[in-house]
């Protein structure tokens, strides 16, 4: 019975020593700074600086090229999962994975020639 249970000890075993190790480390290796200084007492919560804010303008172009990063970023992993079983879907398989990179690439070129991925 001990047998089948073994692989789990072991994993929870890991899953305890590893982090409890990184936070030993952390606190037998890290250097402190010997004096304060202002920056480290000032509250910093969820990236938001409380002290004076600034007002930083972005342009379009960079939430466009964030936008289709992640929509194309999403769209290659789904080549994956078809990757894995192409050999077993044969022919149909493989015009379906052309079907879709030919979709990829028309949708890449659209926005090559309208100009979205240019800095301005």
């Amino acid at each position: 019975m001990f047998n089948d249970w073994l692989p789990f000890a072991i994993y929870g075993f890991f899953a305890l020593a590893i982090p409890a190790t990184m936070v030993f480390a952390s606190f037998a290796f890290a250097t402190r700074p010997k004096r304060a200084v202002k920056a480290r007492t000032i509250p910093f919560e969820s990236g938001v600086s409380t002290g004076s804010p600034e007002k930083q303008r972005f342009t379009v172009s960079f939430y466009l090229t964030a936008m289709l990063f992640i929509l194309f970023d999403i769209e290659i992993v789904f080549l994956y999962p078809l990757a894995v079983i192409l050999h077993e879907l044969a022919w149909f398989g493989f015009l379906e994975f052309l079907c879709f990179i030919v979709i990829l690439l028309v949708a890449y070129v659209y926005i090559w020639r309208k100009g979205a991925l240019e800095w301005r």
